[in-house]
């Protein structure tokens, strides 16, 4: 036993230099960003860029880690994770040595937080472009596991959601190695912790119901009775009830599936709202010019949020319109 081990890794101080011992290159630490059962993740700086390093002292963890994001990078044309830089060990003494590999750092934002900043509009739009990198991901035989908040990321220019933790990625047919019981379905009694693409399609949902509940909940004596009724308390949650019904429930076969369903309710809400808009911009008699130009402005703000929506949703259904043929 190495009872010292776990809080080493987690307690690296900032300003720490670690060297790796083949490769030979140093990161200095910068700060903790996060830690798990497997180890940690420090922002650290190499060559006068920040990256990402996850140290731990289960070599086999972090190789099968570095393994999933080589596979990623075999997908061509995709997104899927931080890219992965280097990998290599730590050497402290003869008998205390660590594991660690370095990704590339992606910058931006929670999701709550990209959400409240730029409006619940962008919420499907995010979801679908997840959706997207998970029939990748599937496609590829893999799981993502332990899909939640904490494990995304919004990235700007354009905004884009990204996967930025691997720990809990898991070959298709085996038991999920890490999860987190409010995305679980397994904790929900709505099926079991074999990794296959319903399960990630679960945690989906999941992820979608905790931005207007982010205190999470009890489940209660009859748990999907519960997530039903939390996403009829929420207008807009309301929207997508036929597709998170379906997903929490394990209807879907595939994230193409769920993301066909959630376009065309994305779509059918833009088209609605830019006409009730167009309808509620008609200018009416005697207003005085300030009180025009006012309407104006907001009318052409508004259509230029819709046009981001619609011109997303459309590439959407376009490109899985596309790979199914």
């Amino acid at each position: 036993m190495r009872p010292s081990t776990k809080k080493l890794v987690t307690n690296l101080s900032p300003g720490t230099k670690i060297k790796g011992k083949w490769h030979q290159q140093t990161y200095q630490i910068v700060k903790l960003l996060g830690s798990g059962t497997i180890g940690s993740v420090y922002l650290a700086l190499h060559n006068q860029s920040y990256v990402a390093l996850k140290i731990s002292d289960q070599p086999s963890a972090i190789t099968t880690e570095v393994n999933v994001l080589k596979a990623f990078k075999k997908v061509q044309g995709s997104r899927l994770g931080p890219s992965l830089l280097d990998v290599d060990d730590w050497i402290i003494t003869k008998d205390q040595s660590y594991s660690f590999y370095v990704m590339e750092y992606l910058r931006g934002y929670e999701l709550n937080t990209f959400i409240k900043r730029k409006g619940y509009e962008w919420l499907g739009i995010l979801i679908v472009q997840l959706l997207s990198d998970l029939r990748e991901l599937h496609d590829q035989g893999w799981v993502f596991g332990d899909l939640k908040p904490e494990n995304v990321i919004v990235t700007d220019a354009p905004p884009r959601l990204r996967l930025i933790d691997v720990g809990g990625t898991t070959k298709q047919g085996r038991a999920v190695k890490e999860y987190t019981e409010f995305y679980d379905r397994g904790y929900w009694g709505l099926g079991t912790r074999k990794a296959d693409p319903a399960y990630d399609l679960f945690a989906v949902a999941m992820v979608m119901i905790q931005v207007f509940y982010p205190n999470r909940f009890d489940k209660g004596p009859n748990p999907y009775r519960t997530l039903t009724y939390k996403i009829k308390q929420s207008p807009i949650l309301r929207r997508y009830a036929g597709c998170l019904e379906k997903a929490l429930l394990g209807k879907y076969t595939s994230s193409s599936e769920m993301s066909q369903d959630l376009s065309k309710i994305i779509l059918k809400r833009q088209q609605s709202s830019s006409q009730n808009t167009k309808t509620r911009s008609q200018p009416r008699r005697n207003n005085s010019t300030v009180k025009r130009q006012q309407r104006k402005q907001k009318h052409y703000q508004w259509e230029e949020s819709l046009g981001i929506a619609m011109v997303t949703a459309l590439f959407t259904i376009f490109y899985f319109v596309i790979h199914m043929l």
